[in-house]
């Protein structure tokens, strides 16, 4: 059976930090991160794509805009939610820690709760360190 794929690469910048870890991610700290959303389709729809890239990045990217980009990403249980927060900084919370692996599956399950094909997400935390998340 055939099988057509695209993908569509996203650049944001993010803040987050780990609890109850030890080490260097313990900190607040800063990344510029990749996004990559891999579309998977047995068939062509009629304009011969699996679907538009135009269309792709508008919708991922407002999503990713809206929510991720230039925010600090926290478990809801960090203490220091409240203090950005009254400090009327934007942040985004996760029910776990914000791992590379954890943004992975939150693209994820968010792309395909908006309709679309995915067959996986890649988080690229630094240009050498990546988490893959797909359903198989």
């Amino acid at each position: 059976m055939p099988v057509y794929k695209i993908k569509k690469t996203f650049h944001l910048a993010y803040g987050h930090r780990l609890l109850n870890y030890n080490g260097k991610c313990e900190n607040l700290h800063g990344h510029n991160g990749v996004v990559e959303v891999t579309l998977r389709a047995a068939a062509l729809d009629s304009e011969r794509m699996v679907m538009d890239f135009t269309e792709l990045g508008r919708t991922v990217k407002a999503w990713l805009d809206d929510n991720l980009d230039h925010k600090v990403i926290l478990a809801k249980a960090d203490p220091l939610v409240q203090v950005l927060k009254a400090q009327g900084q934007a942040c985004y919370l996760t029910d776990e820690n914000p791992t590379a692996e954890v943004l992975a599956k939150l693209i994820f399950d968010t792309a395909a709760g908006m309709g679309l094909p995915v067959d996986e997400t890649a988080f690229w935390e630094t240009p050498t360190s990546m988490a893959l998340y797909r359903k198989d």
